[in-house]
């Protein structure tokens, strides 16, 4: 997933990881140096792993990475629980050191950001106004957080939690002592930080939009189970809600709902999802609109462009060719491997199995397949004793589960689900059989 082989010089290493001057360094040693075989627009899980990937696979063309945070490319889903809680320092979560760049000559351009493509000439445009050429290009750039439209959605204390500086500020504010907290949105990045927020002696209020929380990833069963652990937990969860604006002079002070309730926040988390980071692939002509569309071989309507992760829009084998958009480390990184493996002249059509997991208080979800159409839900345990899967059929075959605190089911269910077993209800009630006896 990375590789390169051309900088070696003594200021190598600072170039690749000072905060300012990537751009200016490499003009000032040559135009040639503003180009490179491939060059991957984002460095986060994808964009990292795509580099690794080429390498890995023997490619020994020049591979630059750019991404918009001065940070050396690190792994996002601890940002919110191990980095913000400390039990991790940021250096612990990075992908890679920056002496492995080195070793596998990856050119880093950091805190730099794409605003142009240019297909014809294959050029990039920056943020600084350089210009910067390429053979291949993948895009991974992955998506911005959404934000609020109404009024004090830009007041001081409103945050967003998608990235390092994003959790500084909030936890400067609670080492602070914010303690009343209201937390925008109930799917999983929303339920991750109440988690930990009640850890730091924090009082959270979680509103929801939909009728209930997790609605739009997972079954009744799973949402009414959650909502349960975090009100056990002290949070006050809220479903149905619609949220007027936001109160306070230049920092938040509260949150009015439709109903003319204030709620008194000191500080207001939103997490409604992510917007895909595509404006200068849609500007370019890139087939898309939520997302890029890309084929199985995550190649993208312009030639020579490549796109992966959380911005890519395409029809799973999983989700019966229904076009959608998967945010995940394991997308990420499977469709990295992809577009290796396609730039290395090695093509394989990308046909993984999708699978995601979510930290709460001391309960461990993992999630695989996709829920995308299900008829019918079958839950294997019992909720009330932590432990249990809510099983996903559609037209009696199994698609997807959610295992909570069952890891036994998690794996041995993967088979299923590439099976297309159809094993009866009964059979996959009794939890004393284990799920691999019913292939």
């Amino acid at each position: 997933m990375r590789k390169l082989a051309h900088f070696k010089e003594p200021a190598y290493r600072h170039w690749c990881t000072a905060r300012h001057t990537a751009c200016r360094l490499g003009s000032e040693r040559g135009h040639q140096l503003n180009r490179a075989d491939v060059v991957i627009v984002g460095a986060g899980h994808g964009g990292a792993a795509c580099a690794i990937a080429l390498r890995q696979q023997g490619y020994s063309g020049s591979i630059a990475l750019i991404g918009s945070e001065p940070e050396l490319p690190y792994e996002r889903p601890p940002l919110s629980k191990e980095y913000f809680s400390g039990q991790k320092a940021f250096d612990r979560i990075l992908i890679r050191q920056s002496s492995f760049w080195d070793e596998k000559e990856v050119r880093l351009i950091l805190n730099s950001e794409v605003v142009g493509v240019d297909t014809t000439l294959r050029e990039l445009k920056l943020s600084d106004g350089s210009a910067f050429g390429y053979k291949k290009l993948v895009w991974s750039a992955g998506g911005a957080a959404r934000h609020l439209t109404c009024r004090g959605a830009d007041l001081e204390g409103v945050h967003s939690i998608r990235t390092r500086a994003d959790c500084d500020r909030l936890k400067r504010e609670v080492d602070g002592g914010v303690r009343d907290i209201v937390i925008i949105g109930g799917g999983y990045i929303g339920l991750e930080a109440a988690a930990v927020l009640t850890k730091f002696g924090c009082r959270i209020t979680l509103l929801e939009a939909q009728s209930r929380i997790l609605a739009r990833v997972a079954g009744p069963e799973l949402s009414c189970f959650y909502e349960e652990e975090h009100r056990a937990h002290g949070v006050d969860v809220r479903t149905g809600i619609q949220i007027e604006g936001l109160e306070g002079l230049d920092h938040v002070s509260g949150v009015r709902l439709a109903d003319g309730t204030v709620l008194p926040a000191d500080a207001v988390i939103v997490g409604i999802g992510i917007v895909p980071s595509i404006e200068p692939l849609l500007a370019a002509g890139v087939r898309g609109a939520n997302g890029v569309v890309i084929d199985e071989f995550c190649r993208t309507s312009l030639a020579g462009v490549f796109a992966l992760g959380d911005c890519t829009a395409f029809a799973s084998a999983y989700s019966g060719g229904e076009m959608l958009r998967v945010e995940s480390v394991q997308n990420a990184n499977d469709q990295a491997a992809c577009v290796a493996k396609s730039i290395c002249g090695n093509p394989e059509a990308y046909r993984a199995l999708p699978w995601f997991w979510s930290n709460q208080y001391d309960l461990k979800l993992q999630t695989v397949g996709l829920s995308v159409g299900y008829d019918q839900t079958v839950i294997r345990g019992r909720p009330a004793d932590r432990s249990f899967s809510v099983i996903y059929l559609k037209r009696g075959r199994v698609i997807a589960l959610d295992c909570v605190n069952m890891t036994k089911d998690y794996v041995q269910g993967q088979k299923l689900i590439e099976a297309g077993a159809n094993p009866t209800i009964e059979m996959l009630q009794d939890s004393s059989v284990p799920l691999k006896d019913l292939l």
